[in-house]
């Protein structure tokens, strides 16, 4: 059984599966509805029902409070159709953005490499290509484990269409079962299914503006792949990589950046760390990488476009000195992936794009 869905302002009509979110039938459509966690957790996709009925699904009752249901508001990602109904979404248009259909993909584990004591490198050989924007990510499903967990393509387009792979950078974390399942059973071989591309994180190209890429952890993902796709198509926009970690033996991809800083001169890699020992070798900046930004940059950041990628403390760290440095909502975009933990943290009420 399926039922039509109205979204508004844009007056398309979309089918929607029984049991399928509003979420996921938009973005199959090609049709994107801002959002963040996909689990209910954040309120990202918040939308007003003008006609019909939703079943709310796990909406995190934080994220969608009680009043809001009664005023006929519903969180995309996980209601789902109870017949043909009409929802009012904010929708932007971006002149940058690529209309591509989410689709499903099976891929095989070609590869794996450990790349710090926490996180991996997972090589994916798909059995059919993937378009997608550098920056964008996808949701892997794991065996055993519920639900989807996402993560950020690390190359880039014209890498992956050489290579027929995508990289995904996984970190363990404490506890998640889904990265420890990554981490300890994957192995080389073994057979994935995949759905993507999602997301707005990547470079607004028509800006032609200088680019702050600013990681943290893991987030190195997808400025990596951005930056790979700048280059390759031989911007010669000044293009800024700031990365922290905490100690030596997590910053990865050191060597590959320092290279491409040495054969391109408009790009300019600036590595950073938080704890790594007094009296150690470490040549670089340390502090963290907001601190490190204010200080290559003397403080002032008009003129360029930022993105952010990295545990939400960074990126709200981030995003304060951006701003206190003249750098305004219209030129900063950030990723971050929500976990239940994330909802307790202070989130920037300015952004909207995640």
């Amino acid at each position: 059984m399926s039922y039509q869905l109205t979204i508004e302002p844009l007056g398309a009509t979309i089918e929607v599966e029984e049991g399928q979110t509003l979420l996921d039938a938009a973005l199959r459509q090609g049709i994107y509805i801002p959002h963040a966690c996909g689990h209910g957790l954040c309120g990202t996709c918040k939308v007003q029902v003008e006609a019909g009925e939703v079943e709310h699904g796990h909406a995190n009752p934080f994220a969608l409070m009680d009043f809001e249901r009664d005023a006929g508001k519903t969180l995309a990602c996980c209601a789902t159709l109870q017949g043909d109904a009409t929802i009012e979404a904010d929708i932007d248009e971006d002149p940058d953005a690529q209309v591509i259909p989410v689709r499903d993909f099976l891929t095989t584990v070609s590869r794996i490499e450990t790349l710090t004591p926490t996180i991996k490198a997972i090589f994916l050989k798909l059995d059919q290509p993937i378009h997608f924007q550098a920056g964008q990510y996808v949701q892997v499903v794991i065996p055993g484990v519920e639900g989807s967990r996402a993560f950020s393509i690390a190359n880039s387009p014209a890498q992956v269409q050489a290579s027929g792979e995508i990289e995904l950078n996984v970190r363990i974390v404490a506890g998640g079962a889904g990265t420890t399942w990554l981490h300890q059973q994957l192995a080389v071989g073994d057979r994935l299914q995949i759905s993507g591309p999602y997301g707005r994180f990547f470079v607004r190209k028509s800006a032609n503006v200088p680019m702050i890429f600013m990681a943290g952890g893991s987030g190195l993902s997808s400025p990596r792949a951005m930056i790979h796709d700048l280059l390759e198509e031989n911007s010669q926009l000044p293009i800024t990589l700031l990365y922290g970690q905490r100690v030596r033996e997590e910053l990865y991809y050191d060597d590959e950046f320092r290279a491409l800083a040495a054969t391109h001169p408009n790009f300019t890699y600036v590595p950073s760390l938080s704890s790594e020992a007094e009296g150690s070798d470490w040549p670089g900046a340390r502090g963290f990488v907001h601190e490190v930004a204010k200080a290559h940059f003397g403080g002032t950041f008009a003129g360029h476009q930022a993105c952010l990628c990295g545990p939400p403390v960074m990126i709200e760290a981030c995003i304060s000195t951006l701003m206190q440095g003249r750098l305004y909502e219209r030129d900063i975009y950030t990723e971050k992936f929500l976990s239940a933990a994330d909802t307790s943290q202070q989130r920037s009420p300015l952004f909207k794009r995640v």
